[in-house]
């Protein structure tokens, strides 16, 4: 038991016995007896208290020479700030004063609101044999359970990316890639986690404490898949290979042509396409999926939901144009505009505009980028920029290039609403102040006035939503200070590099370096 104090009244004077704790209980503590007497003006002197509480004696130590009434059992309680959890610290009543009853107790915590998680068991142990001055958790909240959101198991490399190898001779190996998944039907493709909502908790004033919300998915069946009657998993419907675009699986199967050119036309497939000639100038690929040209394109447009891959390369001709969904892989690029959403790859690139979404690397036996504009979020790669000739550079590396046209558009936008806010927003002041004076509108004004009042509406709205897609931008934009761009043999003099918002053109010569925003101006330091 723990140690405890009565308070002992008499005719004209108050005094207390301070009892010691037994088998291994607490010591009773200074503070827990002031807090008592403050809390019902007892007075006492300090030096007094203190050395009955440190000798704890059991003996009647008078406090002062007046007389108190006589006190009943009662208690301290305490609530948990997170408002799950109820203590209650019982005090001794005075010598011959009335104790607590259980029902009083418990009527005393409805009166608090306390109405959940009430320890029956403790209170009633605690009233079968009393110890004071004893910390008695006598409710207890109940804990939320957080769910977890559901989750999609993919059975095969969803995120397949083309890896050229390096020969021995530093050429490139662009022909054994590896980037088609394939799959036989009945196989398995994908297997969906349903979301766990979670369990509510309650607190003990009877709260109830929701679980965090949970994200929910589905699986989407895409060509030649089907979902198990629960739903949960997703299987190949037909040989092919199979890709995952925007949540959404899809089995493909793979075409090819000798050439594309007259004797085919432009090409239009939902699965991939394999060229083994040419693709001829001013023809078009495109595939939902991959495409694979084993001879040169020429002056031609390429478009692929995925990955593109040319064993040879592009000679644009100032037309070409190619744009993959995924990565690009090309033997070398000239006079054309190349766009990714993945990475770009080749072993050259002359005077051509080529954007990828993540980074750009130019390696091999030359591994030069010269001429154009050269664009990616992450980071470019290269042996050399520019060249000795002096020829426009531009290397720029940072936010996804589309944001700023992005973030272009939104300010007009927003710009334009707002001019035209300013302009109807007198009209509408004046409407809404005449039909709160009681005034009446004609059938044409009344009509002009919804219109004015719909336009604002909209016109707020828009602005609302623009502004913040807006500053979604450009928190992107200032998180593009982390990417950088390498240089593993010479920068030339002239070329123009764009880190973020930030640019500066080399003046001189720099080799084997690495440009990268600091302190926010782009500056070069050693790879």
């Amino acid at each position: 038991m723990n140690g405890y104090f009565q308070l002992i009244t008499m005719p004209t004077t108050t005094g207390i016995k301070v009892f010691p704790p037994t088998d291994f209980g607490e010591t009773l503590q200074y503070d827990d007896i002031k807090e008592y007497l403050d809390e019902r003006s007892i007075s006492y002197r300090p030096q007094v208290l203190n050395e009955a509480v440190t000798q704890a004696t059991g003996e009647l130590v008078v406090l002062n020479d007046n007389a108190a009434f006589p006190e009943r059992e009662s208690y301290r309680l305490t609530i948990s700030r997170d408002r799950m959890e109820a203590s209650a610290f019982f005090y001794a009543p005075s010598e011959g004063a009335e104790e607590m009853t259980p029902k009083e107790f418990i009527e005393d915590l409805a009166y608090r609101n306390i109405v959940f998680g009430i320890d029956s068991e403790a209170i009633s142990n605690y009233f079968s044999d009393r110890e004071y001055c004893k910390e008695i958790v006598v409710a207890k909240g109940s804990k939320t359970r957080e769910g977890t959101n559901a989750k999609v198991d993919y059975t095969f490399k969803a995120d397949l990316h083309a890896k050229p190898t390096m020969r021995e001779d530093g050429s490139v190996d662009y022909f054994n890639l590896n980037i088609i998944n394939h799959v036989h039907k009945g196989e398995q493709l994908a297997i969906l986690t349903p979301e766990d909502p979670g369990d509510p908790g309650q607190n003990i004033y009877g709260e109830i404490l929701n679980p965090h919300p949970v994200k929910a998915l589905k699986l989407v069946p895409g060509k030649n898949t089907y979902l198990s009657e629960d739903g949960l998993v997703l299987y190949a419907d037909a040989d092919g290979h199979v890709t995952l675009k925007d949540g959404k699986v899809t089995v493909s199967n793979v075409i090819e042509f000798e050439n594309v050119d007259v004797s085919t036309g432009n090409i239009n497939y939902d699965g991939s396409v394999v060229v083994k000639g040419t693709v001829a100038s001013g023809f078009s690929i495109k595939a939902g999926a991959n495409i694979i040209v084993k001879g040169v394109v020429e002056g031609a447009s390429l478009n692929a939901g995925s990955d593109i891959i040319l064993e040879r390369g592009i000679n644009g001709m100032g037309k070409g144009e190619i744009k993959a969904g995924g990565n690009i892989v090309t033997k070398f690029i000239e006079n054309s505009k190349v766009t990714a959403k993945g990475s770009v790859t080749s072993e050259s690139i002359l005077h051509s505009n080529v954007s990828s979404g993540t980074e750009i690397n130019v390696s091999g036996k030359k591994g030069f980028i010269a001429g154009g504009r050269v664009t990616a979020t992450d980071k470019i790669t290269a042996k050399d920029l520019g060249s000795d000739m002096g020829a426009t550079t531009i290397i720029e590396v940072g936010a996804d290039p589309n944001i700023k046209v992005r973030i272009r558009e939104l300010q007009k936008a927003v710009s334009d609403s707002t001019k035209r806010l300013v302009t109807i927003k007198p009209t509408v002041e004046s409407i809404t102040k005449r039909l709160r004076t009681g005034g009446q509108l004609s059938p044409e004004q009344t009509r002009q006035a919804q219109q004015l009042i719909t336009m604002n509406k909209v016109l707020v709205s828009q602005i609302e939503k623009n502004n913040k897609e807006l500053e979604q931008l450009q928190q992107k934009l200032a998180d593009s200070k982390d990417a950088y761009v390498v240089v593993e043999g010479t920068a030339y003099p002239g070329i123009t590099i764009h880190i973020g918002d930030q640019q500066t053109t080399l003046k001189t010569e720099s080799t084997y370096c690495r440009f990268e925003l600091r302190d926010g101006y782009v500056k070069t330091g050693p790879i």
